[in-house]
């Protein structure tokens, strides 16, 4: 069965969270969570947690064996952006984007759900 975490409008723009959200995709939890726990970036921290919760998801909803569990899907998609404006020379102003992305990192513990 499959469960879920998300992370909504993450302060990190979607381009640097996608190659961290590869990395982990199709390992184990645990294999997960020590690459990201190495990483440098702050993106890493921010999947690091989205990771955490839906192991936590997992174990909530009666998962017998947590070290079973794999990285089914993680993927960061782009959120709004919000518009902003430097002032520059001579009167002027260049725009400034700041982007937000929402992570989303789903776990499975390789079994189907009888009954459905």
């Amino acid at each position: 069965m499959r469960y879920s975490a998300k992370l909504r409008y993450a302060d990190v723009t979607a381009r640097k969270l996608r190659p961290i959200a590869e990395l982990i995709r199709g390992k184990s939890a645990d294999e997960a969570l020590e690459a990201l726990r190495f990483l440098p970036n702050r993106g890493a921290r921010l999947i690091e947690g989205v990771l955490k919760s839906a192991v936590g998801n997992a174990e909530d909803r009666g998962v017998r064996n947590v070290d079973d569990l794999l990285v089914v899907e993680s993927r960061v998609d782009g959120g709004p952006i919000m518009k902003r404006f430097m002032p520059r020379a001579r009167g002027m102003a260049t725009p400034i984007k700041k982007r937000f992305s929402h992570i989303v990192v789903s776990v499975d513990d390789g079994r189907e759900e009888a009954g459905v």
